[in-house]
């Protein structure tokens, strides 16, 4: 009996311990404060959302609440969601080989065993092919198939366009399969439409390729959305864009890169983590990166989930407290986890 008024506390208190970390706002003065140091380095906009209501907005230097901003890496999170919106419609799996599309890639030793999932994961072992990023490329799905591998399949993290923009050219064969339709086309109907984002400003070359690494324009109020859905489980305002379930994919690091899943970054390793700026360390070459036991903000709950474009732009997902936190700016020196303790103080 002892055990069963035992067991009864501690699940009474586990639940109690939820709710006071639910009911848990940041004080105003602090996200004034966060404010502040992000405007001192360059940031012009950041919002703040907790339980479905903006709770603090900050516009400066020029900016203003309706204004589009380049969201450079922010773009891969949408592309990545939209593969998980072609599994559930039938169009690919994520563990099936690459080269059941890319056909060019069958007679290669190590491209015929990439899969779909590495490809997203950035573990495809291709080389970054960082000149996909040229206004000046005429095709770039081609471009990306060529990229030779540097790497074993699933053994290393190379973060660049090139595995992203191999992943398009799959699913603009799978849609042609279809009916023709093209990979934006898709990503709109599927993602950006339920969203309320029409005419999103993106980077297509001389063929109308889109380019997935990098290229959305997006206001933080239109970013705010996006992460919108991913705290409520692939839902936004009532419509499922894609199940709850595959959506944690997303959020799944792997063992070359623990605090990257597909498109997105994780804090899973704080408070023990080794905190350090990770647009720093993708400055450097791939193979003298370092992701082992590192985190974004040793100070911030675990759970928290980032969606992260060059010259710090930030869309910061909290599901244990209901809250989305969107930071934009010009490239400045900026640290995500003196920002986010400046919010977390208590």
């Amino acid at each position: 009996m002892l055990g069963g008024k035992f067991l009864t506390l501690l699940l009474f208190n586990t639940l109690l311990s939820s709710v006071l970390a639910a009911a848990w706002a940041p004080p105003p003065e602090n996200l004034k404060t966060a404010a502040e140091y992000s405007r001192a380095r360059r940031g012009f906009a950041m919002l703040v959302a907790q339980n479905g209501s903006i709770v603090f907005e900050d516009y400066e230097n020029g900016s203003a609440p309706g204004e589009a901003h380049k969201i450079y890496s922010g773009t891969k999170g949408f592309w990545c969601v939209a593969a998980l919106c072609a599994v559930e419609d039938g169009l690919l799996k994520l563990d099936e080989p690459a080269a059941a599309a890319l056909t060019e890639w069958r007679g290669d030793p190590q491209k015929s065993r990439i899969t779909v999932r590495q490809l997203l994961n950035f573990t495809a072992g291709l080389d970054p092919g960082f000149h996909l990023h040229s206004d000046e490329m005429r095709d770039r799905n081609a471009f990306a198939l060529a990229l030779p591998a540097v790497a074993e399949p699933g053994t290393t993290f190379i973060y660049g366009p090139g595995q992203l923009q191999s992943f398009c050219e799959i699913l603009r064969r799978k849609l042609a399969q279809r009916g023709g339709e093209d990979p934006f086309h898709y990503l709109q109907r599927r993602v950006l439409g339920p969203l309320g984002l029409a005419g999103v400003i993106y980077k297509k070359d001389a063929l109308g390729n889109p380019l997935l690494a990098t290229g959305f324009q997006l206001a933080a109020r239109q970013w705010l959305r996006f992460g919108e859905m991913i705290l409520h489980d692939g839902r936004y305002n009532g419509h499922e864009i894609v199940p709850g379930g595959l959506l944690k994919q997303c959020f799944r690091g792997t063992a070359p890169n623990p605090a990257f899943g597909m498109g997105f970054w994780t804090n899973a390793e704080a408070p023990g983590g080794r905190e350090f700026d990770i647009e720093t360390e993708l400055d450097k070459k791939w193979w003298q990166q370092n992701w082992r036991e590192v985190c974004i903000c040793r100070d911030a709950p675990r759970d928290m989930i980032v969606s992260l474009g060059s010259g710090y732009q930030r869309l910061i997902v909290i599901p244990s407290l209901d809250m989305v936190i969107v930071r934009q700016g010009q490239d400045a020196k900026f640290s995500d986890g003196d920002f986010l303790r400046l919010i977390f103080k208590k």
